[in-house]
């Protein structure tokens, strides 16, 4: 059985960070992705779709750091159902992405801030956000005949 997730997407606001009561930081995000076809009539049609993702740990901290409204992110991670009760005690469900690896992909430089949200300073200057740190995780070769040594098959 499997349950993946893969998007690649725009953040619809800045994320959300919150501590849970043990401390572990939790990040929400809002990533919007689209698509358009041409209907039957030959229109076309533009279609986005919302998706809630969770993220938690350094990842969480992460993101609520260098991500703002508007970044380009990929989103990998599986789908989870929660339940829960609102005010009046009736049992609610969310559907949402457990993130298990973001990586965000603006180009450096690409985005300032990229909302208006508590980073303005004196005089409605934006405080320009960090830089995401260079990603210190080998992944490994890109291809398997890489790590084989395969490059030398004549076929």
């Amino acid at each position: 059985m499997v349950n993946k997730v893969m998007l690649i997407g725009h953040l619809g606001r800045d994320p959300e960070l919150k501590y849970a009561a043990s401390g572990t930081p939790i990040a929400n995000l809002n990533i919007a992705t689209d698509e358009s076809y041409v209907d039957r009539d030959g229109q076309k049609v533009e279609r986005t779709e919302w998706h809630r993702v969770v993220v938690f740990q350094r990842q969480a901290e992460n993101c609520s750091t260098y991500l703002s409204k508007g970044s380009l992110v990929y989103v990998e991670g599986s789908l989870q159902t929660r339940k829960w009760q609102d005010a009046q005690g009736v049992d609610r469900y969310t559907t949402e992405i457990k993130a298990a690896r973001v990586q965000f992909l603006d180009r450096k430089g690409a985005r300032d801030s990229g909302s208006a949200s508590s980073s303005q300073g004196e005089g409605g200057q934006r405080a320009p956000r960090k830089q995401p740190p260079e990603p210190q995780e080998d992944l490994g070769p890109a291809f398997p005949s890489e790590a084989s040594g395969m490059d030398d098959i004549p076929f």
